[in-house]
């Protein structure tokens, strides 16, 4: 049944249009069917469009055309249709660009959201095929993490994308209150000051084609200018709003890391690697200060997380009488690993310079020696600092065992990076019998398996679940779970095992190579001590290290929930 502005929920199409005379007939006819009346607003076209458009007013009777004398802009034109829309008692205006870029077929069911919403405002989420320029789909991205930080949330899954369902009654509020920009920068700002009052955002994702025809009036150097003073105004207004921001954010309790979803999709990391390949180095550090900076402000729970691990350290250190290389606080420790990042891609790049390998003659030892070896690693670095193993002879392949939904992601950009880098990501959900057969097949091949041995499903732990098994060491002087698995797959994959940290120090990457065990023996009557031996073994190296790198630990997470009885701990404070 048509909508109708009588109806409580009453929407309306609004189409600004400026030179795209061509196109607009097929818009139109592909609207008709909605039942909606259309407000059409010229933004100052060219003779040609001005004509088209009277002649498509005229033979459309659900179709009303406003002009402007001059062109305004694109968001002085949508302001304009919105004001009309909100004096002909709609409740709602749907914005559909004059172009044919957006996928129609998709109004109903933003609608459908709008009505099931109705104080949020409904955007299109993008998804693009091949036509999108490069330029255009990676300057995106650089604009939703400054939309992110200017709103201290990420349920922002796009800024940019002019098909939308505008609440009439908030939006006009916004605009009779606050000056917005009118050309390019308009989408970007009219969302973010919308849920800065209050006013939620919700995404429907829809296609989005670019025709090899098509007319963009994007004036690469003008908006770009506009839309870069633009977030610095909004930056600079946030600042003030942090503490309403924050309570603005929905309160739930984190979740364990066991049971986080990574955020799909390869945009993020695709956006580290342009910002890295594109600009360099420096670019890249500087855009880390508001980026981390967002998450320390905004990553509660990490940063208690952080705070709770350095304080442990520093008290540590003091009872073993050892003086910590600079003094710890959480932001330091977020940007250090937001540092990692940038070793991460250089080292896929093979550009990583300022980095030694401890102990080289013995690992250029095992490399020559041709046995399958097994790289016990942690969470203090970068498990992908095994980069630097592999650059000693192309003919080793190290492979990565990670717990996290996005290696396969991570690992299909790294090798579009480098195709030649001898390092998979390899993702598996547990250490079951499927995923020590296919160790052992990488291991009788002469390849080297490299896994963490710092995490553990805790939560999965407490509640019972005999798949988590843990076995409790004191690490900094409490007691901390360890998961069994990476250990008991070492004894059973019979293979040499060698400890591996990659850490800074002085800005300069030292990866540590550690002889651990030849095999890993853990013989069926004393099994227990000798896999909580094995165990105290990793967890005191972990502790060496993390005294002399204390800000490369990046477990942000509470690493010592849930304390068991003590009694069986080998390890004393």
């Amino acid at each position: 049944m048509p909508l109708t502005h009588s109806d409580p929920f009453s929407p309306c199409l609004i189409i600004p249009c400026y030179n795209h005379g061509a196109t607009m007939a097929g818009v139109v006819s592909r609207l008709e069917s909605l039942g909606l009346p259309c407000i059409v607003v010229d933004d100052g076209s060219d003779s040609a469009t001005a004509q088209e458009l009277e002649r498509l007013a005229a033979a459309t009777p659900w179709l009303t055309l406003h002009r402007l004398t001059r062109n305004q802009g694109k968001g002085a034109a949508v302001m304009t249709a919105l004001k009309l829309a909100a004096a002909q008692g709609f409740s709602h205006a749907l914005q559909v660009d004059a172009d044919g870029q957006h996928h129609l077929a998709d109004i109903p069911v933003l609608l459908e959201e709008a009505r099931q919403y109705p104080d949020c405002l409904i955007s299109g989420k993008p998804v693009y095929d091949d036509s999108v320029p490069k330029a255009r789909l990676y300057g995106r991205y650089i604009t939703h993490v400054w939309v992110w930080i200017e709103t201290l949330s990420l349920s922002f899954k796009d800024s940019m994308c002019g098909f939308r369902v505008y609440p009439l009654a908030p939006t006009l509020s916004l605009m009779s209150s606050t000056l917005l920009g009118e050309r390019m920068d308009f989408d970007i700002e009219i969302m973010v000051r919308l849920y800065w009052q209050g006013t939620r955002s919700r995404f429907i994702p829809t296609k989005v084609i670019y025709p090899p025809d098509g007319l963009s009036h994007f004036d690469t150097l003008k908006d770009n200018l506009r839309i870069s003073l633009m977030h610095s105004r909004l930056f600079f207004g946030m600042l003030p709003r942090i503490p309403q921001l924050l309570r603005q954010r929905s309160v739930s309790p984190e979740p364990h890391w066991s049971v986080t979803q990574e955020r799909k999709g390869l945009w993020g990391i695709r956006l580290m690697l342009w910002v890295y390949q594109l600009l360099g180095q420096r670019p890249f550090e500087l855009l880390l200060y508001p980026v981390i900076g967002y998450f320390w402000l905004t990553g509660n729970a990490q940063r208690r997380a952080s705070q709770r691990y350095l304080q442990r350290l520093e008290e540590f250190a003091r009872k073993q009488n050892v003086s910590l290389p600079y003094r710890l606080n959480t932001f330091r420790h977020f940007m250090r690993f937001g540092g990692a990042m940038l070793n991460k891609l250089a080292s896929w790049q093979g550009k990583l310079q300022n980095v030694t390998l401890i102990d080289e003659a013995l690992c250029e030892a095992q490399i020559a020696s041709g046995r399958g070896t097994l790289i016990l690693a942690s969470h203090l670095g970068d498990i992908e600092s095994c980069r630097a193993i592999a650059a000693l002879n192309q003919r080793v392949v190290v492979n990565a065992l990670v717990f996290t939904q996005h290696a396969e992601r991570f690992n299909q950009v790294m090798k579009e990076v480098n195709p030649q880098a001898n390092v998979n990501l390899i993702q598996v959900s547990d250490m079951g019998p499927e995923t020590a057969i296919m160790l052992q097949e990488k291991l009788d091949a002469g390849e080297w398996v490299a896994m963490v041995g710092d995490r553990t499903s805790a939560g999965e732990h407490q509640r019972g679940d005999t798949q988590a098994r843990v076995i409790y060491s004191t690490f900094l002087g409490h007691p901390a779970p360890f998961p069994q698995g990476p250990f008991i797959l070492a004894a059973a994959l019979g293979a040499p095992v060698f400890l591996m940290f990659g850490i800074e120090y002085g800005g300069r990457l030292a990866i540590h190579f550690d002889p651990f065990a030849d095999p890993l023996l853990l013989p069926r009557a004393t099994r227990h001590e000798a896999l909580q031996n094995a165990v105290d073994r990793y967890a005191g190296r972990l502790e060496h290290y993390c005294l002399r790198a204390p800000h490369d630990w990046f477990n942000f997470f509470d690493f010592w929930q849930s304390a068991p009885d003590t009694r069986n701990n080998r390890k004393t404070d």
